[in-house]
């Protein structure tokens, strides 16, 4: 099996690094909360608060990552190592780690939010790799 570019291992270990920055934000913002409960967010707390928007960030990448995990060793495994492979894995760090800092500052009901473009740039990236994993397996 040929060797990834480095760049893509680069992508990957960010990533990962990412979701345990977001586990710790979610995780100590809510423990500074008077009265706070392991493993209870208030439910009358809404975007007007920093630890619902780190809680939900966290929760949303969670939510997110199964499918990208799965599909980057996927590729790997299959040997998936193209150009377009790591301009798309590139593509959705990046979109998470921007829809991560713009959830942490903007507080807000809107929909469709700031942060929702750089989600759905990521879904669509996320999909781009499904397509392009399948592309390699059946074409």
């Amino acid at each position: 099996m040929t060797k990834l570019p480095q760049s893509i291992y680069i992508a990957f270990y960010l990533y990962l690094i990412m979701v345990l920055v977001q586990w710790g934000v979610a995780t100590f913002s809510k423990a500074k909360q008077p009265n706070a409960v392991p493993g209870k967010v208030d439910q009358d707390l809404s975007h007007d608060s920093f630890v619902f928007r780190a809680h939900r960030t966290f929760q949303n990448t969670l939510e997110n990552s199964l499918l990208f995990v799965a599909t980057v060793l996927f590729g790997i495994a299959i040997g998936q190592q193209g150009l377009w492979f790591g301009v798309l894995v590139w593509v959705y760090v990046i979109a998470r780690i921007i829809h991560m800092a713009l959830y942490y500052a903007i507080a807000t009901e809107k929909n469709p939010s700031p942060r929702s473009y750089f989600f759905m740039l990521g879904l669509l990236a996320n999909v781009a790799l499904l397509g392009l994993l399948a592309y390699s397996l059946f074409i």
